[in-house]
């Protein structure tokens, strides 16, 4: 049976016992739930915990809003009266003023296993905070459903960003509470941080990886995260929002795909088998027709692309995301010299920078799809170090 840390803390009255007498915060989105789909907000105050403030990530406590960079006001709890405070809006870090609002926070929030996810960054945001006003940190661990395994260049010094807490690579193998050691570990956080593990948690498990596969029901953790499989490909699809392709918002498979309406999709899936036919393992490829009802292309008929990354074609050592989404971008400029492939807009709160690099934390993946010359093994010979070294740096932080 397994258990995740919000379940075991309900459970188990010795976890609870050293938040008697405290005030108690959480951190929360709606798949902060429990076995039984009871929001964890809401079976805290049933255990009898004086929670005094909530927190909202990305998206908001309610999940409500859809895109990038549409922010979420502070507001009151409209069921327990207690206030919450945004941190993805007006700020992205908690003020002095929210701080004082309790004693200890609970971390409550179901990630994807991937850098450029903003919970990441929101969890390190937290813990510098909690270190200066002497607060405690808990996170009340969720499983990584992308698993253990690594993938893509490490984020380098300066390109810092709400989408890149630090220098770990696209795909980091981690669950948030292992992430919390990490963080309080390389940055040297003088924090009161503790993390409610898992039970029965097996991150290399078949045939879930990461997830448990009919044992807990997926609710999204973002508008546009809407099931496991999405979250396998999340770590190279997430590069489409720094392109001009769609990557299928404003449909029902959104990051699960990718098109837009002047490409070939069954050309770039042929070009992509020939450039480089290893970096296609481990899922299926279905070309496709989509038309998004808003965001890029909207209204617009789409020659696309799905990444299946399900039974029966899914092999989870076999499949590499990010090099499949940059293998993609290979090959349309290949196919399409001229494409105007990078958008240029101000992407989280990063106005100076191409998207796709800050999305990659350098200009290294754009510079491999853009120079004629170089050949998947270029990639390759960037992103294997940094995998390997990245392997052994987490070594000491994983708990399961």
């Amino acid at each position: 049976m397994i258990q995740f840390g919000i379940d075991r803390l309900l459970a188990e009255p010795e976890l609870r016992r050293p938040l008697e007498g405290k005030r108690v915060a959480l951190l929360a989105h709606p798949a902060s739930l429990t076995a039984d789909l009871t929001h964890s907000l809401d079976a805290l105050v049933a255990a009898g915990l004086n929670v005094t403030a909530v927190f909202g990530p990305q998206h908001g406590v309610r999940g409500d809003l859809q895109d990038n960079m549409m922010e979420s006001p502070d507001e009151t709890d409209p069921v327990h009266g207690v206030p919450v405070f945004s941190l993805y809006g007006e700020v992205r870090r908690p003020t002095g003023q929210s701080m004082h609002t309790f004693d200890v926070l609970l971390f409550d929030l179901q990630d994807l296993g991937c850098r450029i996810y903003t919970f990441i960054t929101t969890l390190l945001y937290v813990l510098e905070a909690a270190a200066e006003h002497g607060k405690q940190v808990w996170v009340l661990d969720r499983p990584n459903p992308a698993g253990r395994p690594v993938e893509g260049t490490t984020l380098l010094p300066g390109w810092e960003s709400f989408v890149g807490a630090g220098p770990m690579p696209m795909r980091h193998g981690l669950t948030l509470g292992e992430l919390g050691h990490w963080f309080v570990d390389h940055f040297g956080l003088n924090v009161d941080y503790r993390m409610i593990g898992m039970t029965g948690y097996d991150p290399d498990a078949a045939p879930s990886h990461g997830w448990p596969l009919g044992k807990r029901i997926w609710v999204n953790p973002s508008p546009n995260a809407p099931n496991l499989w999405m979250a396998r490909a999340y770590a190279g699809t997430v590069m489409l929002e720094g392109t001009t392709l769609s990557e299928g918002r404003g449909t029902t498979r959104p990051l699960e795909l990718f098109g837009a309406p002047d490409i070939d999709a069954r050309a770039v899936m042929a070009e992509m088998a020939r450039i480089a036919p290893d970096w296609l393992a481990g899922c299926r490829l279905r070309d496709c027709w989509f038309q998004p009802t808003f965001h890029k292309h909207v209204g617009e008929l789409c020659s696309g692309v799905q990444i299946h990354a399900e039974a029966p074609f899914y092999d989870h050592k076999e499949f590499r995301p990010w090099r499949l989404q940059a293998l993609a971008f290979k090959a349309i400029r290949r196919l399409y010299p001229d494409y105007p492939l990078w958008r240029d807009f101000p992407y989280e709160y990063v106005f100076d920078k191409l998207a796709i690099d800050v999305i990659n934390g350098g200009p290294a993946l754009r510079e491999w799809v853009d120079d004629a010359e170089a050949a998947p093994g270029d990639l390759d010979a960037l992103a294997s170090p940094d995998e390997a070294a990245w392997m052994e740096v987490r070594r000491p932080h994983l708990r399961y």
